[in-house]
């Protein structure tokens, strides 16, 4: 496991917030020189403690959309049926994230998709024609109040 020192978090709080920042930019916000910044940048990324760069798009901006926070349980939960479950899910463009949980459901979803009809086609391809998905419960976001897929660092 990689040591993140208080110069390593605050790096990674400043790109979190904003990842198009130039090497120099980011080195006034964390009070340290451009190389010894960028240095630290490619060895966050070269261990995984960066896992990629992206830019978030606003949902609103592109249309509306719905928002389904999804649980499902399987029928049988061996290791092996878990992971197909997952491998079947990750090509599927509208789950967005896939937690495996305990306690409850075996899976939360949270899946993005145009519209209702856009959902029922999503819910019957990809989970209403899996003979393992013994229970489906879907929840519809009317209002998003948070949203900060920041790690604290």
């Amino acid at each position: 496991m990689t040591q993140l020192d208080e110069t390593d978090r605050r790096i990674l709080n400043v790109l979190q917030q904003d990842c198009a920042l130039t090497n120099q930019e980011l080195a006034e916000r964390v009070h340290v020189s451009a190389p010894t910044c960028l240095r630290r940048v490619r060895r966050l990324v070269e261990e995984g403690v960066i896992e990629r760069q992206i830019a978030i798009v606003s949902a609103a901006a592109l249309a509306a959309g719905l928002t389904a926070i999804v649980e499902v349980t399987l029928e049988r939960q061996s290791a092996e049926l878990l992971a197909q479950f997952e491998q079947q899910l990750n090509p599927e463009s509208a789950v967005q994230q896939c937690y495996r949980v305990s306690a409850g459901p075996d899976f939360v979803l949270v899946v993005y998709v145009a519209d209702m009809a856009a959902y029922h086609a999503f819910a019957h391809r990809a989970l209403s024609a899996q003979a393992n998905v013994r229970n489906v419960r879907s929840f519809f976001s009317v209002h998003r109040s948070k949203f900060a897929p920041a790690i604290p660092a």
